[in-house]
């Protein structure tokens, strides 16, 4: 049997990073034992689609290499991958279920349903619809369309039984259908719920193994009962553990948690965000944590997946982000990271290479492209501010200050050999930090990369100017 997985994202929010690691898993399930990876999209909830939605899932998906085999604008199928156009298909499910006794008009309104809601609100119970409608008379039910009352399918569940599933994570999990609702199959506006849609469609288009959130488990006993309702095979269900915060706060696209395009703009890599939420819920047991998408697929297992929580640790996503920025080609960095450049710095009276060689001193640091900004603003600014602390630091060590430009002043050949020599020279004579106290005379902040690569890329000039020739700041 070939494996066929499904992602259906909706169309009511942005991709968060639990809704690209459901895809991503099911993606690598599929093609692990060479699968089929479908896309549907789930648009049944007209009232909550948010415009551009679903063009976000098609740039996601292309940005993070994940190619599905079928579905929208990659398949021949006359058959529709948008389940708002399928609408037909379910009625004629659904009214099958109702005529074969499985299913029912419901015709009670939103108000009764509100007072129910709060009778049981009121008395701390959970609240379970009583199944009013379910013994109405066919004579009933005749009246009652007669004059137009409007009214859902719901599919009737026997109270007296329970349901039992497997889960692939989870195990065997038995259910007392008595806490359990009878399902809308069919809203009043004649469209169809997400619960039904998606059983009739993971049906119709073969899906073998369904990949979704842990927190669908607990609507497994209604889908199970559509499935047995509706007499057709019953696929294997993976549910995955929740990502939950440090926290213990569930990542959301309605709390606007995580946003994938707003990761990608403040520069994390597709490929480090991938391989990190490749081991949000996962691991292949060998301690290894770097793998590209290729290399994922030939290891993952879903057998292998974890039922506890996983926490989403933006420390550890910037771990991964700088083994990834570190990887690249310098060519490669610098235009990655030149564009926030522009974009927040005034970089004018630099030439290229000293832009360069500015950036490239920070390629073993930086955990996101943002944050080359915070490391190199000072080196394109004319005066460096310090505070009270290290304003009277630079005062209390004006003599090494002046010793070292002393020295830098004789140095005929401006190269890193020959800064190491001065800096060595002065310190050998001193006590003091004069690594340090340099630093902080120069740019301002008290830790950085080697001092003597920042004396070379100033120059000759602009460092004799910041050790002498331009006043501190003082802020306070």
């Amino acid at each position: 049997m070939e494996i066929k997985t499904c992602f259906t994202p909706s169309t009511t929010g942005y991709m968060h990073i639990g809704n690209l690691r459901t895809c991503l898993f099911a993606y690598l399930i599929a093609k692990h034992d060479n699968g089929k990876f479908m896309l549907r999209i789930d648009n049944t909830d007209a009232s909550r689609e948010i415009l551009g939605s679903e063009e976000f899932v098609y740039r996601v998906m292309d940005m993070f290499n994940i190619k599905y085999d079928e579905g929208p604008r990659v398949s021949n199928n006359q058959n529709s991958y948008y389940q708002n156009e399928r609408n037909e298909i379910y009625l004629k499910y659904a009214e099958q279920l109702v005529s074969e006794g499985k299913a029912y008009y419901c015709f009670c309104n939103e108000a009764k349903l509100d007072k129910m809601r709060i009778d049981a609100e009121d008395a701390n119970q959970v609240f379970i619809y009583d199944e009013a409608c379910y013994n109405l008379t066919q004579d009933e039910i005749d009246v009652k369309m007669k004059y137009g009352e409007p009214y859902v399918i719901r599919l009737h569940i026997d109270d007296n039984e329970t349901t039992s599933f497997h889960d692939e994570v989870y195990g065997d999990i038995r259910v007392f259908n008595n806490v359990v609702e009878d399902p809308i199959l069919i809203r009043s506006d004649k469209t169809a719920t997400y619960d039904f849609a998606n059983v009739i469609d993971d049906y119709l288009f073969g899906v073998t193994h369904v990949v979704r959130g842990s927190e669908y488990l607990s609507s497994m006993p209604k889908y199970i009962r559509i499935y047995e309702a509706l007499n057709v095979e019953i696929p294997k269900f993976i549910h995955l553990p929740l990502i939950v915060k440090s926290n213990n706060k569930k990542i959301s696209k309605r709390n606007k948690d995580d946003n994938v395009m707003d990761l990608i703009n403040v520069g994390f890599l597709p490929d480090a965000i991938l391989n990190y939420i490749a081991m949000l819920g996962w691991s292949n047991n060998d301690n290894r944590e770097i793998y590209s998408l290729e290399e994922l697929v030939k290891v993952f297992d879903y057998k292998n997946i974890v039922k506890n929580p996983a926490i989403y640790d933006i420390k550890k996503l910037e771990w991964f982000n700088r083994y990834y920025i570190n990887k690249m080609s310098d060519d490669d960095y610098l235009a990655f990271v030149k564009p926030y450049l522009v974009k927040y710095v005034d970089i004018s009276n630099k030439s290229i290479d000293y832009i360069n060689n500015v950036l490239l001193l920070f390629k073993n640091r930086i955990k996101y492209g943002l944050e080359i900004i915070s490391y190199v603003k000072l080196f394109f600014k004319d005066i460096i501010d310090l505070n009270d602390v290290d304003n009277k630091i630079v005062e209390n060590n004006k003599s090494i200050i002046d010793k070292v430009k002393a020295q830098l002043l004789n140095v005929n050949e401006w190269k890193y050999d020959n800064i190491v020599n001065v800096l060595k020279t002065v310190s050998d004579s001193t006590d003091a930090n004069v690594y340090g106290v340099i630093r902080l005379k120069l740019t301002g902040i008290k830790s950085g990369p080697e001092i003597a690569k920042i004396i070379e890329i100033f120059g000759k000039d602009e460092t004799l100017k910041r050790l002498g020739g331009s006043e501190v700041n003082e802020t306070l």
